[in-house]
């Protein structure tokens, strides 16, 4: 248990314009990583993705409108509390954001940009948005991709870079942050029409996998945290044969060991299980997802959550430990759900 022994937390973010509850807290069982449901509180309109500052006591939350804010809350007891009022980032539609360098970085998907919010000592927000860095370009997709479309932002493992990712302009760019102003130190690009979503690090910092929305697929990158360099290297189908439709894969997540890679795809609705093999990634088996629209993806204390928006659940999962393969064990009900992380 975190803290000297007190309970580990969940906290679990919705769409409130769709029937969500805001932000809710839930226990997580120590032995079999169930979730019950304790406070939730909806102060703030879609916050739709959460982070936690370090140390655990100040959870950030996007609000993702049309205007686009970021609020805090203290969690120091199991109802998150509002630490003042959310505050503009400057763009539209944030989708995701991620604590760096003593700012809260957002990225913004209407817009095609990338805040950085100032925070104090005491994890509040110091005040507006010190700086947006707004992507430009475009890719093949005449329908999504018309501009830039910014829809991840996080630090690399070395802590020395923010890395956003577009699926917009099919590029992952690799950013500085100094006296609150983002730069780009180098733009990647990856294949046209793929519409990169998300990426994820692995454990050992020398490789990085990113989930792309357009193609159901997974590029495995080579990562230089020396240089800030991101070299692609193969690209692998997330499902096993083609889908019937539009896949849109979500959310991706590498084990704790680095041995596994599982991705969620929201049109076919499960979970992929991927084996790590050097620069390759290996499909290992797929597994229904729990619910309907699974948005997003996380493991934590070697179980597997799924936030599925359009059921209205958070499902987890026991993870083979050989394997790497989920096996569903229970589920509850968020409305909207959107995504959930741990402290």
């Amino acid at each position: 248990m975190a803290d000297g022994g007190r309970r580990r937390r969940a906290f679990i973010g919705s769409f409130t314009a769709a029937g969500g509850p805001g932000v809710v807290t839930a226990a997580v069982h120590p032995h079999s990583g169930a979730l019950a449901l304790l406070e939730g509180v909806d102060g703030v309109p879609d916050p739709s993705f959460l982070a936690l500052a370090p140390g655990g006591h100040t959870l950030y939350a996007v609000s993702e409108t049309a205007d686009g804010a970021v609020a805090a809350y203290h969690v120091h007891d199991d109802k998150p509390r509002l630490a003042g009022p959310p505050v503009p980032v400057d763009a539209s539609g944030p989708t995701h954001l991620s604590v760096f360098d003593g700012h809260v970085l957002t990225a913004n998907y209407g817009s095609g940009s990338v805040s950085a919010v100032p925070v104090r000592p005491d994890g509040t927000l110091a005040g507006a948005a010190s700086g947006v860095l707004r992507h430009t370009g475009s890719g093949p997709h005449e329908r999504r991709q018309r501009g830039p479309h910014a829809h991840q932002v996080q630090p690399d493992p070395s802590g020395r870079w923010a890395v956003s990712v577009d699926l917009g302009t099919d590029s992952v760019r690799v950013c500085t942050l100094n006296d609150g102003t983002l730069a780009v130190h180098r733009e990647f690009a990856l294949r046209p029409g793929s519409g990169p979503r998300h990426l994820a690090f692995h454990p050992g910092g020398r490789y990085a996998y990113v989930v792309n929305e357009l193609t159901p697929t997974v590029t495995v990158c080579r990562w230089d945290a020396g240089t800030g360099a991101l070299k692609p290297l193969a690209e692998t189908p997330v499902l096993p044969g083609a889908p019937a439709g539009d896949a849109y894969p979500s959310g991706i997540v590498v084990s704790p060991d680095g041995r596994f890679v599982w991705t969620a795809t929201r049109g076919e609705d499960v979970l992929t299980t991927f084996a790590v093999d050097g620069d390759s990634l290996h499909l290992t088996g797929t597994v229904p997802c729990g619910g309907h629209w699974p948005r997003a993806l996380t493991e934590s204390g070697g179980f597997l959550y799924a936030a599925n928006e359009r059921s209205g659940n958070i499902t987890w999962f026991t993870v083979d430990q050989e394997t790497g393969l989920p096996r569903y064990d229970g589920s509850v009900e968020v409305p909207a759900a959107s995504c959930v992380v741990f402290d």
